[in-house]
């Protein structure tokens, strides 16, 4: 049955439509002008009351929100996330692990890996696998006893869910594990790592096309020693940024997008349990969290992931950085479904894709949200 979104702003590709319609069934069959509509059958109407209508955000960092956390042992815990995440503008993501006990580790990924076959929120997409493949002195807020060198072997049956891989390419000779991951179509991404320019601008040779949560967890930028940032920076490979204000500067934020272009860059929460709950004490990968003020530290004063939702981080990038709204909304629709390889489904409004639709007002409040043409979230 078609159903139709109208009276609302569609941001396409092209630029954002005015006076068109939205007709879309499990997947968008048209974008029409509304003086056309008399010529379909359509058997609901939605009022967008002059709202923007985009495609549903990606999030393809996030270990939970609500007050669950990917890594819980609670079997509601995925479902729970992906309800939670669409009144963010959220309507498909990848829940990312920790670095934990490999019990721990596959336990959660098979949990994910049910996961993608039944979602009553937003639809999981893959697992991102932070950990625990990644360096001990850049470890952020993972925990070090759990660290071990990057080894196929570890996760050879779960190469069908996982679809992005965070490594310190520098522990033991990576090379191998790269192309093997590269092989079976996983995303291999730096992050955590001591890695220098050297050992960056290697890896990426070795197939590594992506940077998790750029200048996080990683050594700082400098001009004699550029480090795995430099050679992000050096290379075409995809950055991921955490646009909150408190990882990175706004400053840092606009010179990463000057350096890598609009379509090199995707906007990410590394939202934790507390995103969406506020001030507290929570746990990470077994660590415990306080959250102060909108910020997430370790009892040690570490960051400790965000409680960034992902509309509040289009916002600020888009203050930050001038950028107009069709034009960011690409970090966290189109970009992370190329990146993912789901772009043919996700990622943008044209006919044939998912109806992954969001409704949102100036200030990026979101107001409902589609998945494959059902409503499940309106405010």
């Amino acid at each position: 049955m078609m159903k139709a979104i109208v009276n609302s702003r569609i941001i396409t590709l092209q630029g954002i439509l005015f006076n068109h319609a939205v007709l879309f069934e499990d997947r968008i069959r048209g974008i029409v002008a509304e003086t056309q509509l008399g010529k379909f059958t359509i058997s609901e109407q939605f009022d967008g009351q002059g709202q923007y209508v985009s495609p549903g955000f990606i999030d393809i960092h996030v270990h939970g929100c609500n007050g669950f956390d990917t890594m819980d042992e609670d079997k509601r815990a995925l479902a729970v996330i992906s309800e939670g995440l669409l009144q963010t503008g959220v309507t498909s993501f990848m829940p990312t692990t920790m670095t934990m006990s490999m019990t721990r580790l596959e336990q959660s990924i098979e949990h994910i890996r049910q996961a993608m076959k039944k979602s009553s929120g937003a639809q999981v997409l893959g697992c991102h696998l932070e950990g625990p493949f990644i360096h001990e002195e850049y470890k952020g807020a993972q925990d070090k006893q759990y660290i071990i060198a990057p080894d196929i072997k570890k996760i050879e049956s779960y190469l069908d869910c996982i679809k992005i891989i965070t490594i310190a390419p520098e522990i033991a000779d990576s090379k191998d594990f790269i192309q093997a991951c590269v092989q079976k179509g996983i995303v291999v991404s730096i992050g955590h790592s001591s890695a220098t320019y050297e050992q960056g601008m290697e890896a990426i040779g070795s197939g590594v096309s992506h940077m998790t949560h750029t200048f996080n967890a990683l050594p700082p930028l400098h001009h004699r020693f550029p480090g795995a940032i430099g050679a992000a920076m050096d290379s075409d490979i995809t950055c991921e940024l955490i646009a909150d204000n408190l990882h990175v500067h706004p400053a840092m934020q606009r010179i990463l997008l000057k350096v890598k272009g609009l379509g090199k860059m995707i906007l990410i929460t590394d939202g934790m349990r507390a995103s969406l709950l506020g001030d507290g004490e929570y746990d990470l990968g077994g660590q415990n969290v306080i959250v102060k003020d909108g910020e997430a530290r370790l009892t040690d004063g570490v960051i400790a992931g965000s409680i960034l939702t992902l509309n509040k981080a289009v916002r600020n990038f888009m203050e930050n950085t001038g950028l107009g709204l069709a034009e960011a909304i690409q970090l966290v629709t189109l970009n992370p479904a190329r990146q993912i390889r789901v772009d043919h489904d996700k990622g943008s409004l044209e006919v044939g894709k998912h109806a992954d639709m969001i409704l949102f007002h100036d200030n990026l409040e979101i107001s409902a949200a589609f998945v494959k043409g059902n409503l499940l979230f309106r405010r």
